[in-house]
């Protein structure tokens, strides 16, 4: 088989607007399990919406964009669903950046020949495939946006809004996560920025000006904690919607930990959903189970609710649900990115 055998059939993304979920989650609250536990996840999130005094942060790990989650995401910060975002390097850019460079993620299958997949330089991210060639051109552009800046410590919140305005000319998409994001002003962190291609693109740009002589960019995760946890305090209260579990997971519950430490008496996140299929025998659930970090200080257990699913099943379900509610349309703008000199 030639590459373009493999690479032939789109990844499709949901949409959420057009769908509406609202009877099917009505009739799962009546059920047991996980149907019950996704209704009632769906129902806490619309609570976040409705509370005027919440400001609402998604978290996103795993690989749901590349999936077919990505104008989720993107109609959740369009419908002021969402006020700040902490994701993993690989959600931001090898997912929605590559994407709106006009690159596309592919159907496949788990039992592929990963050997011929890789001398045809095709990854596999489960039964999607991804042109390798066309992500490293994700990784250069990474690095032509790095060139053009300043050389300092940029926390990732700085360096993404960067990559938002360059796509406000350059992107190839209509919705991108990071453009749409720059546009409302909804922050976007990622802890871990370097883990992904935005790592390898900054790598690019750091050789090429060290052996020039020249200064260069740097990612500042201390940066990060703390512009997070200033929206923490200056927003009081807080819901988690969380994707997956991870470092942004805990990134974004540490604010309430950081707030203490910084000797800002800042209340736990009042709302917490968790979709994940991890599990807490082990001693972590993609950073604990939500109960359990009410007994670091970090999320308060009257309304939370684990989701044990695989994300790209519950997502589209609860997100449709509030998106057809339609308590959004009369929630604050936060606009959280003004915040930052």
């Amino acid at each position: 088989m030639q590459k373009k055998d493999y690479l032939k059939e789109k990844i499709k993304h949901v949409d959420i607007k057009a769908i509406n979920s609202t009877e099917i989650i009505k009739a799962m609250a009546g059920m047991s399990f996980s149907s019950r536990e996704t209704a009632r996840a769906a129902q806490i999130f619309n609570l976040m919406i409705k509370d005027k005094n919440c400001s609402i942060i998604l978290t996103l790990a795993g690989s749901t964009s590349a999936a077919g989650c990505m104008q989720v995401y993107v109609d959740m910060v369009k419908a002021n669903m969402i006020d700040a975002i902490v994701a993993t390097g690989a959600s931001i850019v090898d997912m929605d950046f590559f994407e709106a460079l006009g690159f596309k993620h592919y159907k496949g299958t788990p039992n592929a020949n990963d050997r011929e997949l890789r001398d045809l330089y095709i990854d596999r991210i489960y039964d999607t495939y991804i042109n390798e060639e066309e992500l490293q051109e994700c990784d250069k552009t990474i690095k032509i946006i790095a060139d053009q800046l300043e050389p300092r410590a940029y926390s990732s919140r700085e360096f993404i809004k960067e990559m938002g305005k360059y796509l406000v000319k350059k992107s190839k998409k209509k919705d991108s996560l990071v453009q749409v994001a720059y546009e409302h002003n909804v922050p976007i962190f990622c802890p871990a920025f370097s883990d992904s291609s935005a790592g390898f693109g900054l790598v690019l740009h750091h050789v090429e000006r060290k052996k020039a002589g020249k200064k260069y960019v740097t990612i500042d995760s201390v940066s990060d904690l703390y512009e997070l946890t200033q929206i923490k305090m200056k927003a009081k209260t807080t819901g988690l919607f969380m994707v997956g579990g991870g470092a942004p997971k805990n990134f974004a519950q540490d604010t309430v930990i950081c707030a203490e430490v910084l000797g800002i008496d800042t209340p736990m996140h009042k709302y917490a959903v968790q979709i994940t299929v991890a599990d807490a025998r082990d001693g972590a659930c993609s950073s604990s189970t939500l109960k359990e970090a009410s007994s670091w200080g970090k999320v308060d257990t009257i309304y939370e609710q684990m989701v044990y699913a695989e994300a790209t099943l519950a997502l589209p379900l609860i997100a449709s649900y509030v998106y057809h509610q339609g308590d959004w349309k009369k929630r604050k703008k936060y606009k959280w990115a003004r915040i930052y000199k």
